[in-house]
Parts: structure tokens; C-alpha cells; sequence
């Protein structure tokens, strides 16, 4: 057993103090889910109608102006001639007032007020353009903030991230231009992806190997509500700016409680890891003495807290940090983190595929916007049922596998296909990627080691947020650009197939701390044994037969 895992299990194991600030940790979600689910009501097209070019107009109305105009221009629709809506279903009642006040441009609305910033008709890639900066801050938050996560630690990366985050939501209520607002936006979903990152590590490393899973997927759960309570939130405050404030309110709220160290005390494990015993001395001593543990006695066959810190301390050793470029030098975890990576590209980027199928531009807003966090739901559970009793290896397996079958099929049967069975391709496909997604993350948590995972986990997370900024890059060329991103990550799938059968299985495994514990598949008889039971069905027997012969003879 590894010196770190002997310093836990003497501290109570995972006792009531962990099992609390873990629950604890759900509560930020909420608000974090909120902050990120507010994307779709910022670029929620309104309901417009383009201004005519006037060379275009018969000469008998060239010379009209303001609502004259806006009469003469506007389609008629039905036997009664009347005008179309202003308010296509695109944009739901609830929304009304946003895009009232946040779209201003050149177009004509019925109260024949211009409205804001050109996010429509000739200035519409604006709004791609503000959707793909936000999640391009995402990206560069999880790799910069993931990188401070190892060196500084999980807990001062989550209070700075809370206090950017907060400065930045009430940046963009006071926002004057657009370009202000795109560099707002960049920056806040830099600081939103420092926080949700600090707090997934920091959990993840509370739980011990049977609990991660239920933990983890809690959390992504407590996400969804806050994405749900969302419209109801845009409902009352019937202004972007006030709603946008109310958001940075409750990230500005979470600093009053989760600000003090025994609600979120810093990772024991980092601590043990980056050899800074001090501290970590401290918060396990609380840890034990509130799981009934005396840090100082124990029973005869286990060893005492201050025993197992004693061992630990021996010959004074320095803290030490290292760079996710050590990677190089460690064949496994850089090939397993690869492969993840490629994983959470392939499940965030193919998404959109799916939901263009869903939700084409004419459907309604709060169709695709609810569906989407259902399934995020269903996938969770599905995980929550299937992850421990069948293996992170084998789920993310199958998952892939119903990705590629199902985009497969809607882009070779989507002339011939019902369109009930496209509806089921599309539903069932959104529910393999968020899955892919979700697993994906918590993969590569647990097979990073301790002193580089955040940088790690950052760089997984960075990858899915990269295949979803392919989104809005696709929409600005249409049609066509939707075809070939659907086209490319299809294939992407494939390979990805491919590449999950070399991961190893994590299940029920303690989590490795340094860089050698990480790599020590290729040395340990032991390891080399428990790798030849996950790889059974494709390795020889006689392989794992002569591994395990050569653990048993010491």
C-alpha cells in the first residue's frame, strides 16, 4: 500500500468529515451550472425582419422611412395579408424582453426602435463569433488554471477563479461596446473553468475508489439544476444585464461560505503528494478527531496518524512541483491521457451534430435547451448504473460505439429513414456523447497522478471544449460547414473506437500520486498482473499466467 493511502486510511478512511465537505462541494455546482448555461439566452437570435436595401424597393416606396417602411417591407402571410411575426418561435415568450434589449442592430422591430450591437441580418457572425470566445476562454481556463491547480494549490485556485469570476459577471452588466463584451465574456469563461476544475479535483480526491463515481456524477447532476432554474431566473429578471448581475451575485455569494477553510480546506492529497507535510498534518488531524479517530492511538493492527506522518516526514523532504510536460517521460499516463482527450474532443464536438437534427433553426428555443439538460440527466444516471458494475473501460466503449453507429447512420440514411428513426438516431446519439463526455472527465481524473492533475484533467477538459467552439465556427458557413463537421467527427468516432481498448481499468483503484506510481504498469509484476485481467481478451494466457507465476514468487 502506497505511503499516502496508509496516511488517509489513519485518518479515518473516508469518515464523516470527507463524506460532508464532499456532499458540501455539490452546492457550488449549482451556481457554476447556471453561469455556463446562460450561453443559449445571450445568443438566442430575436425575432427580426432584415431593413430592405432601397435600390431594391419599387420607386413608388424608396422614399419611405421609420414605420412606413417597416409596413411595406414586412411579409403578409395567409388569405388576411397579415404581417409575420416579429417573434418567431426561435425565441420563446420568456426571452422576449432579453432580446429585446440585447440585440440592437440594423433591422426593424414593430415599435421601430433600432436595436443593439448588429448581432443580426449582415452582422449576424457576430454571435458565433461571441459563443465560440466565450468557450475558447473555457479552453484556456482549464489549461492555464489547470497548471496552477498543481503548483498553488486546488483551494487558492478556486477562491481566485470565484473572485475573477465575480469581477467579470459584473463587467459584462456594465459592458458599452461589443468587442468590450466579447473580451469580457473570453475572461469570465476562463475563471468559470478555474473554479469548476479546482472543485472537481479537490472532490475526486476526498472520495475514496468506491465513492468517486456516485460523488462525481452527483455533482454533474446539481449542474443541471442550476441549468434548469436558469429560465425561470431570466423570467423574473425580463432584462440581460439584471440576469447577467443575479449570476455574478451567486458567484460573488459562494466566496461568503466556501471562502473559509473547514467548508473547503485544501486537497490532503496534493499536500501529501507535493510533500508539504505542515499543512497537511493539520487538516488530517481535524479529519480524524471527527470521524472518531485518534490520531495518536490506533489499533494494534493498523499504524497511527502521527506514526504514518512520522514515516513520511523522515529526512525532511522538500516540496516539490512538477509540469504536465513531464508527461513525455512517462509512456502510460501520456497515452491514456491522449486517449481521453481524443474521447471528450470526439463527445463534445459531435454534439452539435446531433442537436442540428433535433432542433432545426425554425424549431423552438426551449425544446432543444430543456432536452439537452434531460439527457444530461439520463446520461448521469446511466452512468451512475452501469460505470462500477461494468468498468470505466467497457462503458466509455459502448458509448463510443452507439456515437458512431448513430451518426453513421444519420449520415447515410438520412434521405431513407424515417423520420421518426432520425428523431431516435438523434436522441440516442446525444445521449452516447454526453455520456462519452461525462466518463471521459472522470477517466482521466483517476489515472492522472495526484501531482499533475489538474494539468492533466485540464487538458481532457480543454479538448471537449474545443470540439464544442467547432460548433459556432460551422454555423458562420452554413449548410455545408454543419455537413463537414458532422463528417469529420463521425470519424473521429471510428478511431476512437480503436483507441479506448488500450486504456487500462481504474476501477476500485487507489489514485496514483506521483509520476512513478502513474507509470509503474510496465515495472510492477502486480500491476503488470491486474493489467493482464483487464486486457484479458486480448492477451494470450500464458502471458498473465507467467505474471502472475512471477508475483507469487516474490
Amino acid at each position: 500500500m502506497e505511503p499516502e493511502v496508509q496516511v488517509l486510511r489513519a485518518a479515518g478512511g473516508f469518515g464523516r468529515a470527507r463524506r460532508l465537505l464532499a456532499a458540501a462541494s455539490w452546492l457550488p455546482c449549482v451556481v457554476l451550472g447556471l453561469a455556463l448555461g446562460s450561453e443559449p439566452l445571450l445568443t438566442a437570435l430575436p425575432g427580426h425582419h432584415c431593413r430592405p436595401d432601397p435600390s431594391l424597393l419599387p420607386p413608388a416606396l424608396r422614399a419611405l422611412s421609420g414605420s412606413a417602411l417597416l409596413d411595406a417591407s414586412v411579409p403578409r402571410l395567409g388569405p388576411a395579408r397579415a404581417p409575420s411575426s416579429l417573434f418567431p418561435l426561435l425565441s420563446p415568450p420568456f426571452l422576449w424582453p432579453l432580446t429585446r434589449k440585447t440585440r440592437w442592430g440594423d433591422w426593424l422591430t414593430g415599435d421601430g426602435c433600432p436595436l443593439q450591437w448588429n448581432l443580426v441580418c449582415e452582422d449576424g457572425w457576430k454571435v458565433p463569433l461571441e459563443q465560440m470566445s466565450h468557450l475558447l476562454g473555457w479552453l484556456l481556463g482549464c489549461v492555464i488554471l489547470g497548471m496552477a491547480c498543481d503548483w498553488f494549490g486546488r483551494r487558492v485556485v478556486f477562491l481566485a477563479s470565484l473572485v475573477l469570476a465575480t469581477g467579470l459577471g459584473a463587467g459584462e452588466v456594465l459592458a458599452a461596446s461589443f468587442p468590450a463584451l466579447l473580451a469580457l465574456r473570453l475572461l469570465h469563461g476562463g475563471a468559470l473553468a478555474g473554479a469548476s476544475l479546482a472543485l472537481y479535483v479537490a472532490r475526486l480526491e476526498l472520495c475514496d475508489p468506491p465513492h468517486r463515481l456516485v460523488f462525481s456524477m452527483g455533482a454533474g447532476l446539481f449542474s443541471v439544476v442550476g441549468t434548469l432554474l436558469l429560465p425561470g431566473l431570466a423570467l423574473l429578471a425580463q432584462d440581460w444585464r439584471l440576469l447577467q448581475g443575479l449570476s455574478a451575485l451567486a458567484t460573488g455569494l459562494l466566496l461568503l461560505f466556501w471562502g473559509f477553510p473547514a467548508l473547503f480546506p485544501e486537497s490532503p492529497c496534493w499536500l501529501l503528494a507535493t510533500g508539504q507535510l505542515g499543512q497537511a498534518r493539520k487538516i488530517l488531524w481535524h479529519f480524524a478527531e471527527a470521524s472518531g479517530v485518534d490520531p495518536e492511538n490506533s489499533p494494534e493492527e493498523e499504524s497511527s496518524l502521527v506514526t504514518e506522518l512520522d514515516v513520511l516526514s523522515a529526512g525532511s523532504p522538500q516540496p516539490q512541483h512538477h509540469w504536465v510536460l513531464e508527461l513525455w517521460h512517462t509512456r502510460v499516463t501520456w497515452r491514456n491521457g491522449l486517449i481521453l482527450g481524443f474521447s471528450s474532443l470526439v463527445g463534445g464536438g459531435i454534439r452539435a451534430s446531433f442537436l442540428q437534427r433535433l432542433a432545426p433553426r425554425e424549431s423552438a428555443f426551449y425544446g432543444p435547451y430543456f432536452l439537452r439538460a434531460g439527457l444530461e440527466v439520463a446520461a448521469t444516471v446511466f452512468l451512475l448504473l452501469t460505470v462500477d458494475r461494468w468498468g470505466r473501460r467497457l462503458v466509455l466503449l459502448l458509448s463510443t460505439l452507439v456515437v458512431g453507429l448513430a451518426s453513421l447512420l444519420l449520415l447515410s440514411g438520412v434521405q431513407y429513414l424515417p423520420g421518426w428513426t432520425l428523431l431516435s438516431l438523434s436522441v440516442l446519439g446525444l445521449l452516447a456523447s454526453q455520456a462519452v463526455s461525462i466518463l471521459s472527465s472522470l477517466f482521466g481524473a483517476e489515472i492522472f497522478p495526484t501531482v499533475i492533475r489538474g494539468s492533466g484533467l485540464g487538458l481532457v477538459l480543454a479538448a471537449e471544449f474545443l470540439g464544442q467552439a467547432a460548433a459556432p465556427l460551422a454555423d458562420m458557413q452554413g449548410r455545408r460547414g454543419f455537413f463537414l463537421q458532422h463528417v469529420v467527427f463521425t470519424s473521429f468516432a471510428i478511431l476512437t473506437l480503436l483507441c479506448v481498448l488500450l486504456l487500462p481499468e481504474s476501477r476500485g483503484r487507489g489514485l496514483p500520486q506521483s509520476l512513478e506510481d502513474s507509470d509503474r504498469l510496465r515495472r510492477s509484476p502486480l500491476l503488470r498482473g491486474r493489467l493482464c485481467q483487464d486486457h484479458l481478451p486480448l492477451l494470450p494466457p500464458s502471458y498473465c499466467q507467467a505474471q502472475t507465476q512471477l508475483f507469487q514468487d516474490g
